[in-house]
């Protein structure tokens, strides 16, 4: 898979550096030349010095060939500029974003060229209630236009689903188990799984089907 990233930023350089160690081909587009010659010796990827706000350097860059685009300066202006340009002028298949002021966040939707949105304190605060939390709905990660995401409950024993198989769940049409996470296991949503007390059930779900999946998994 080719990648491009948007800044070498401390973000951009531990993303490039993993994706590459994972065998992808990355392309670093960082527009800051004393940043490229301080980390281009030490990381193995594809450099360019160019402003990835630009249309002419993302062309010149290559990006319409590459299947996955991340834009993460330090700019939220930035970021969405680079993605809309990714989506709409080189037709990449998959964009991602980051988000660094919170308040920004409803920007970041496929109007903006963004697939996937993180927003580091959003993502932090959902992950500390997510280790509280038991009998509730946590939103994980907003996904596409801002109307799916990636949500958690961690079951109590009162949930009406415990002892019951996912493959008898009624689950509203626009929601769908990703994975049960058990004792540290994480056990594919097969469908003879029965569910047991403490279980954390994660889903993808419209916004329009969150109160349905509550109801279900936690109860009235």
């Amino acid at each position: 898979m080719k990648v491009a990233i948007a800044g070498a930023g401390v973000v951009g350089l531990a993303i490039a550096k993993d994706l590459r160690a994972n065998g992808h081909d990355v392309l670093l587009i960082e527009k800051n030349r004393e940043v490229v010659a301080l980390h281009q010796p030490a990381l193995d990827v594809t450099w360019v010095v160019a402003d990835a706000c630009e249309m002419r350097s993302l062309d010149a860059a290559g990006m319409a060939e590459v299947d996955v685009a991340v834009a993460v300066t330090g700019d939220d202006e930035d970021n969405l500029v680079i993605s809309l340009l990714a989506k709409q002028e080189f037709a990449v298949p998959r964009v991602v974003a980051r988000v660094n002021t919170p308040e920004n966040q409803w920007l970041f939707n496929d109007s903006w060229g963004v697939d996937v949105s993180v927003s580091t304190p959003e993502l932090l605060t959902s992950l500390v209630e997510e280790a509280v939390s038991v009998g509730s709905l946590v939103p994980l990660l907003e996904l596409g236009d801002g109307e799916t995401h990636l949500v958690e409950v961690t079951l109590a024993a009162a949930s009406p689903v415990v002892g019951k198989a996912l493959a008898d769940l009624e689950l509203p049409r626009d929601a769908t188990v990703v994975a049960v996470m058990r004792k540290s296991r994480v056990l594919p949503p097969r469908a003879e799984i029965e569910l047991a007390t403490g279980d954390e059930i994660l889903l993808l779900a419209t916004t329009d089907a969150e109160e349905a999946v509550y109801r279900l998994l936690v109860g009235p």
